[in-house]
């Protein structure tokens, strides 16, 4: 019996001198599995009347917050395993220096070998029977360039025959972010994942830290999603000691947000439940607070919450009308 598998990998923060990390995730799935999701993620689309893609940096204004955490609901419920692996840029750009080699050198290294580790983890979780495996990155003409496609599968196909496993890489190659919804997840949780490891929610000078903040606290209070994305998201972590690799807890990072999260908005509605008891009207009080027309939903999420009702009542109930 054969069976077709789909891995989808994509990038965020490129290997180079800017960025302290840079980070590779990837997934798999069998082709009904995915042809569902994607059927799924569409319906959802379409009922919240979304046009654009889904990628984490474009988050910016919580009008799309229905969108965001109900395909976010959605995957983490399907039970997919993603694979992410972080990359120390300064040891590796040492690592450069001290062999002399450029960093498009150093690159080519890295892009053939950071998917191949990623996908190696997702083949022992494939079925004992016969499996063909497609492989769908994120455009990228530098992939192209460098030939990362046709080298994945020639890697990936050569540690089958020395392993003896039973899989044969069919396919290798990219698509536009946009014509691929398992690839906008990848990037949607990815972007969580970037965003709670650097600590970016500290930054509440910003409204738009402040709004993704938002976006990732509701998805997370939501069910038993805080055990589902430990389970599901796997991190790893390379820091140039041999062919070591360590696996990162991402319980740390989801705590030291929830705890910070926590207290911000206790904060934030004793300071609507003062101006509430004098000013009537959700206008009024979002330009007392100094809130942004980017930041509507999290008021109202804020005074559900005062009122005694759920935090995403307002949003999630049309979900699980339909799914």
């Amino acid at each position: 019996m054969f069976f077709e598998v789909l891995y989808f990998f994509c990038e965020s923060n490129k290997l180079d001198t800017t960025k302290k990390y840079s980070y590779y995730g990837a997934y798999g799935a069998d082709q009904t599995k995915c042809d569902s999701l994607v059927v799924d993620i569409s319906k959802i689309l379409r009922m919240t009347a979304k046009k654009s893609e889904f990628h984490f940096t474009e988050y910016k204004n919580d009008k799309n917050i229905a969108p965001y955490l109900y395909c976010l609901q959605h995957f983490i419920k399907t039970n997919f395993q993603i694979n992410i692996f972080v990359v120390d840029n300064d040891i590796a750009m040492n690592f450069a220096r001290t062999a002399d080699i450029s960093i498009t050198e150093l690159r080519n290294l890295f892009y053939v070998k950071i998917p191949e580790r990623l996908f190696y983890g997702l083949t022992r979780g494939l079925s004992d029977d016969y499996t063909t495996v497609e492989i769908i990155a994120d455009h990228s003409p530098e992939y192209g360039k460098m030939r990362v496609y046709s080298k994945l599968k020639q890697q990936m196909n050569a540690h089958a025959i020395y392993r003896g496993m039973k899989y044969y890489v069919n396919k290798a190659w990219y698509k536009d972010s946009h014509r691929s919804i398992p690839l906008q997840i990848v990037d949607l949780i990815m972007g969580i994942v970037v965003f709670l490891m650097e600590k970016s929610y500290l930054n509440i000078d910003d409204d738009k830290p402040i709004i993704k903040s938002d976006l990732i606290y509701r998805f997370l209070i939501e069910g038993q999603n805080i055990d589902l994305f430990e389970k599901q998201i796997n991190i790893f972590k390379w820091d140039g000691q041999k062919d070591i690799i360590h696996e990162v807890n991402i319980s740390d990072y989801l705590s030291q947000f929830m705890a910070f999260k926590t207290q911000f908005d206790v904060n934030e509605m004793t300071k609507i439940l003062n101006i509430k008891n004098s000013i009537g009207s959700t206008k009024d009080i979002r330009l007392k607070m100094d809130y942004t027309n980017n930041q509507l939903r999290m008021l109202l999420g804020y005074l559900d919450q005062l009122n005694g009702k759920g935090r995403n009542s307002f949003i999630m109930q049309n979900y699980y009308k339909i799914f």
